[in-house]
C-alpha cells in the first residue's frame, strides 16, 4: 500500500514540477510576480511531506482518513499551479441574488460565496453551506440591516476575520452588490478594503436602483458607489434604469431584476472566461491584471447575434449598448471576449475586432479572448469592459460617469457617432456640414445600417 500510494503521488507531482517550470516567476513586462508560481524547493517539500504521510499510513501512527485527506490537499495545491484563483462574492440581498443565479450556470473555474446579514436569505441560497458567511452575527442577530448602510458596515467590521479567511489566497475577486440597500451599500466597501489590503485584484460590479425605488435608496447608492470607487481596482456600474431601454415594456417586475442579475453574470463570465478557459486566443492572468489594476471607473457593453454576420452584429450591439454612456475612445484599457459555437471562424473574429478597434484609442491597452462554447446554438456573444475613465482625477470621473440621478437619456448611438466623426484625418466632406473619416467611408453601409448615422 505504501509503495503504491507513494508512486502515484510522486508521478503526479513530477508532472506538476514540469508544468511549473513553464511559468516564469516574474513578468518581464510588468515586474509582477505570478501569485500561483511555486519554487522547486516548495514542490520538493510537498513531495517529502506527502511521502511522510504515506509512511504514517503504513506504520499506523495516525488516523488513515485524516492523513489521506492531508495528502489530497497537497495534491490539490499542486493542481493550482498555473491557475488563477478567482472568487465571486455576493454581498447583501441584491449581490447574493445575483450569485445565486450564477451558481450552476456556465461560469467555470470560479468559486461562489454569499455574505449577508439576513440569516434566512443565507439558508435559502443554493451556494454550498461552507461558502455562506453571516455578517454581524452579534450586532444584527441574523435579522438584516434594515436598509441602513451604517449597520451593514458595522456588521462587516464585526465579521472581518471571516471575510479575510474567504479572500485570503485569491488572485482576483469580483464583488457583486446592489447599491442602495443596507448590507450591500455598507458591507461591500468593507469587503473591498480587506481584499485590497491582501493585494488581491478587486473588481466590483454593482447595480444602482430603479427610479421607483425612491430617493433615499438612490442617495445611499450614490454614497456607496463613491466609496467603492476609491477602494477597488475596477468599478463597473450598471444602472438599472438604463436597462429599461432594452427591456420589453411588458416584462414582469420580477423578471426586470433578473435582467440586471444576468448582466452581472455576463460581466463576471466575460472576464473570468478569458483567464480560466483555454480558447482560440489564450490570455494569462497577468495580462488581465495589467489592464484592470487601479483602472478606476469602467463601463460594460454586451451584445449577441446570430445569422451570417453574427460576429460583426454582436460587436456593434456591444459598442452601442445602453450601458455604455461614454464613448469607448476615452478608455485607457479594453478587455473584451467573444464566445461562439464550434463553427465560429477566424474571419468572424476579425470582423468583430475591426468594429471595436476602429472606436478605440490607438494607445489603449487591449486584452482580447476568444472562447468556443458548444452550448451556443449558432449565436455569438461579445462582452466588452472599457476601463480607466477619469485618469485618476475625481472631477474627471464625475464628468465621465454621472451620478445615479443624473444618468443621461441620450442614446449611446449619438455618443459613438460624435466619437467617430471626431476622427477626421484624411476625411472628406459630407456636403451637409459634416465630415466622414476614411475608415467610416469604407464601412459606410455597415455603420449607417446599425447606428442610424446619416452621411
Amino acid at each position: 500500500m505504501k509503495t503504491q500510494l507513494f508512486q502515484a503521488f510522486t508521478e503526479r507531482a513530477a508532472r506538476f514540477v514540469v508544468r511549473a517550470s513553464l511559468f516564469p516567476p516574474t513578468s518581464a513586462l510588468t515586474g509582477w510576480h505570478h501569485p500561483t508560481t511555486r519554487s522547486d524547493r516548495t514542490l520538493r517539500h510537498d513531495v517529502r511531506m506527502s511521502s511522510a504521510a504515506v509512511d504514517q499510513i503504513a506504520e499506523g501512527e495516525s488516523n488513515v482518513e485524516e492523513v489521506v485527506s492531508q495528502a489530497e490537499n497537497q495534491v490539490s495545491s499542486l493542481d493550482r499551479i498555473g491557475k488563477a484563483t478567482i472568487k465571486v462574492l455576493g454581498v447583501g440581498g441584491g449581490g447574493s441574488n445575483a450569485v445565486n443565479r450564477m451558481v450552476g450556470s456556465d461560469i467555470d473555474e470560479v468559486e461562489f460565496f454569499v455574505f449577508n446579514t439576513d440569516a434566512q436569505a443565507l439558508l435559502q441560497s443554493p451556494v454550498k453551506s461552507e461558502n455562506k458567511v453571516q455578517l454581524g452575527e452579534k450586532s444584527t442577530r441574523g435579522l438584516g440591516a434594515g436598509g441602513n448602510p451604517a449597520i451593514g458596515e458595522k456588521a462587516a467590521q464585526e465579521s472581518r476575520a471571516a471575510i479575510q479567511n474567504v479572500v485570503e489566497g485569491s488572485d482576483m475577486i469580483f464583488i457583486t452588490a446592489g447599491m442602495g440597500g443596507g448590507t450591500g451599500s455598507g458591507a461591500a466597501p468593507e469587503v473591498a478594503k480587506i481584499a485590497k489590503s491582501l493585494g488581491v485584484l478587486t473588481v466590483a460590479i454593482v447595480t444602482t436602483p430603479f427610479a421607483f425605488e425612491g430617493r433615499l435608496r438612490r442617495q445611499q447608492a450614490i454614497n456607496a458607489v463613491e466609496e467603492l470607487r476609491n477602494i477597488v481596482d475596477t468599478l463597473i456600474i450598471i444602472g438599472n434604469d438604463k436597462l429599461l431601454e432594452v427591456m420589453d415594456p411588458n416584462v414582469p417586475l420580477s423578471d426586470a431584476f433578473k435582467v440586471a442579475d444576468n448582466i452581472l453574470r455576463q460581466g463576471v463570465r466575460g472576464i473570468s472566461d478569458i483567464i480560466t478557459i483555454p480558447g482560440l486566443v489564450n490570455v494569462d492572468f497577468a495580462d488581465v491584471r495589467a489592464v484592470m489594476l487601479n483602472a478606476g471607473t469602467s463601463l460594460m457593453g454586451e451584445g449577441r447575434a446570430s445569422g451570417k454576420t453574427r460576429a460583426r452584429d454582436a460587436a456593434i450591439a456591444a459598442v452601442s449598448s445602453p450601458l455604455l454612456d461614454v464613448g469607448i475612445d476615452r478608455a485607457t484599457g479594453i478587455v473584451w471576449n467573444i464566445t461562439g459555437p464550434p463553427d465560429m471562424t477566424l474571419f468572424e473574429v476579425n470582423e468583430a475586432a475591426e468594429i471595436i478597434y476602429d472606436l478605440v484609442d490607438p494607445t489603449a491597452n487591449l486584452i482580447f479572448g476568444a472562447v468556443v462554447d458548444p452550448n451556443l446554438n449558432k449565436e455569438v456573444q461579445i462582452t466588452l469592459i472599457a476601463t480607466g475613465f477619469g485618469g485618476g482625477s475625481s472631477n474627471n470621473k464625475q464628468q465621465l460617469v454621472p451620478q445615479v440621478d443624473e444618468l443621461p437619456r441620450v442614446p449611446v448611438q449619438k455618443a459613438q457617432e460624435e466619437i467617430l466623426v471626431e476622427r477626421t484625418n484624411g476625411a472628406e466632406s459630407t456636403g451637409g456640414g459634416g465630415i466622414v473619416p476614411n475608415f467610416l467611408r469604407r464601412k459606410k453601409k455597415l455603420i449607417s445600417q446599425f447606428l442610424g448615422m446619416k452621411f
